[in-house]
């Protein structure tokens, strides 16, 4: 299902009191914005709740208005979904969300009582960049790509047909996807594998794109991740079946210190995961298609892999 929180989102910025018009939207939308709060910017129960509120409603959004004024985002959306559905072979209802976050992730994947979620956040695709919203200034085109991508891990996060172990991770959770508890327990060979069939998905979406636009880097931060395939490569093979939330943090997360991205005197560029795990499944996709790779497991996929072991 397509949801369109927009306009409710637009409605708070026309309110008398947008705070308050703000908590009357959260809690008319909480089986959405719950999950995102709690997984992408903070508990939504905690003090800073408010702070938080009051800098979202009071930002500036002429640049949402004005991409929403010239680009047919719910007709992009439309195209994505229904291209991924004849690609993934999408045999699970799964919500696709666009809306207006809080600048703390342009999109993302949720799980909700075994629901999959893929959302985008519209104030990071404007095409400008706004200090006042953190947005990235994204082309409003990269909606698809990035759509693509997070419907991908929403399909093998709850495919009946799914192999992966996210899915029965989840499953163990009661139907709900932790960003944090998820990858405490995941293994990083899943972790990698799970990153890399989002990005193939987009590129099968979206062909034509930056290479490095695929792996959300700039062209420098790809160069560099290029150049180091091989060093990041070794350094993630010994730890592809340990389990810990510093695994992801290190390999597919921003903002981690130097110090804690160093292995074996290599300090790992930020999100590296994302190119590394793109390699793991390029063979597997090529050979078996998507439809197949997004639900086999990730020992299923680097079996295929001329890059990473299987598991012994």
């Amino acid at each position: 299902m397509l949801i369109d929180l927009v306009p409710d989102f637009l409605a708070v910025l026309e309110s008398a009191d947008r705070t308050v018009a703000y908590q009357r939207y959260f809690d008319a939308h909480r089986r959405i914005l719950g999950p995102y709060w709690h997984n992408y910017v903070l508990d939504p129960e905690s003090q800073h709740f408010p702070d938080v509120v009051r800098g979202v409603v009071q930002a500036d959004r002429t640049d949402l208005r004005s991409m929403l004024g010239r680009i047919d985002v719910l007709s992009l959306a439309r195209d994505t979904v229904a291209a991924c559905s004849t690609l993934l072979d999408i045999d699970v209802d799964i919500d696709v969300v666009l809306m207006v976050g809080v600048g703390a992730a342009n999109a993302g994947e949720l799980v909700t009582e075994g629901r999959g979620i893929a959302f985008a956040c519209l104030e990071h695709f404007t095409g400008a960049t706004n200090p006042t919203t953190q947005g990235l200034g994204l082309d409003p085109e990269l909606l698809r790509l990035w759509l693509a991508h997070e419907i991908a891990h929403a399909v093998r996060y709850t495919s009946p047909g799914s192999r992966s172990e996210m899915r029965a991770l989840i499953a163990e959770e009661d139907g709900y996807y932790s960003y944090w508890n998820t990858a405490r327990r995941a293994t990083l060979r899943e972790l990698l594998v799970n990153e890399g069939l989002a990005v193939e998905t987009s590129r099968a979406i979206v062909p034509g794109c930056a290479e490095w636009e695929y792996f959300g880097y700039g062209r420098r931060q790809y160069a560099r991740i290029r150049q180091m395939e091989s060093v990041i490569t070794r350094t993630a093979v010994p730890s592809l079946d340990a389990r810990g939330l510093g695994l992801r943090l290190r390999y597919l997360s921003g903002g981690l210190s130097a110090e804690a991205r160093t292995v074996g005197g290599h300090v790992i560029p930020e999100r590296a995961g994302y190119y590394v795990g793109s390699a793991f499944v390029e063979r597997a996709v090529a050979e078996r298609g998507l439809a197949w790779a997004i639900r086999a497991s990730a020992s299923e996929i680097t079996s295929i892999a001329d890059t990473a072991p299987a598991t012994a």
